[in-house]
């Protein structure tokens, strides 16, 4: 008779956690983080300064890449502004008479139209940085804020092009450099802080609702009549006595108003400090720390969301 023998007992599995012990607690206990969690401020601040160059190098690749398929290249990056001013000339300062009183108009609208333009193209791009990115958003792991601060920098870039082409037209209509033209570096700093912020804000509106880059334009085309580009914002207000104090107040501390004078009365020679608003370099101060920081928290906060759904 055969002899059995009991086989031992099967040594039971682990238990996939204590009693009563929730996902998240297992989770930590084991080292396992969420994918795609928003990191902490500093760290977040941390990884997106760690990829600045990424930042450059994908501002200049887009830039370059920008005319490719035109013949005439990269001369359009001074050209479409330029041709801007050239309408806005026709059509404000000879039919309409905006020029009248206005010393050096032509440098005066060409700069206004030159510092809009970098605001408006910085918020454009902005609104369209996440939406218009899905592929590279779902396909690589970075912090978000790296695309609308990296096309702000390649709207700055394109800016400091059609800079060359102020200069010259400066020069042409009888404008003297000045030490004052340094002044243009710590404007130049101020605004692109202020336009960063603005654009992290549509970004993050951008993402959520992509029909509102269908209406920007307009919104931008409101903005920029009122912030003074193709007249004088303070001969206005002194002229029409009838103004409301607070409106005449509202338009000089508008932020676009703001950088574009700080501009003009660095590079012409005409526009003194008498056409400037009080306190005017506190403001723009306060008004790019306002966008800057506001407009970065408020991206931060919905790190998470991008790219999804």
């Amino acid at each position: 008779m055969s002899q059995v023998l009991d086989a031992p007992p099967p040594t039971p599995a682990p238990a996939a956690g204590a009693p009563g012990e929730d996902l998240a607690a297992l989770a930590a206990r084991h080292g396992l983080s969420v994918s795609g969690a928003r990191p902490t401020l500093s760290a977040y601040v941390r990884q997106l300064w760690a990829r600045r160059h990424f930042i450059g190098a994908f501002a200049t690749a887009k830039l370059t890449a920008q005319y490719s398929q035109a013949k005439l290249g990269q001369l359009w990056q001074v050209m479409t502004p330029l041709l801007n001013a050239a309408v806005y000339y026709v059509i404000f300062g000879v039919l309409m008479q905006t020029k009248r009183g206005v010393p050096d108009y032509v440098p005066f609208l060409v700069t206004g139209v030159f510092v809009w333009t970098f605001t408006q193209s910085s918020i454009m791009a902005g609104t369209r940085a996440i939406s218009g990115n899905l592929g590279l958003v779902r396909a690589l792991h970075f912090p978000r804020a790296a695309l609308p601060v990296s096309f702000c920098l390649q709207q700055l870039q394109q800016l400091l092009f059609s800079m060359a082409a102020l200069v010259v037209i400066l020069l042409a209509f009888g404008v003297p450099p000045a030490p004052s033209w340094l002044l243009a570096a710590p404007v130049l700093v101020l605004q692109f802080v202020f336009n960063a912020g603005v654009s992290l804000i549509m970004a993050r509106v951008g993402a959520k609702i992509p029909d509102i880059a269908q209406l920007m334009p307009f919104l931008l085309r409101t903005w920029m009549y009122a912030s003074g580009v193709m007249f004088s914002i303070d001969r206005m207000v002194s002229a029409q006595s009838d103004l409301p104090s607070w409106l005449g107040t509202l338009l000089q501390a508008n932020p676009a108003a703001v950088y574009i004078d700080l501009m003009r009365f660095a590079l012409i020679d005409s526009f003194g400090g008498s056409h400037l608003p009080p306190h005017v370099w506190a403001v723009a101060t306060g008004w790019a720390l306002l966008a800057g920081i506001g407009g970065f928290l408020y991206f931060w906060k919905a790190e998470e969301t991008y790219g999804r759904g």
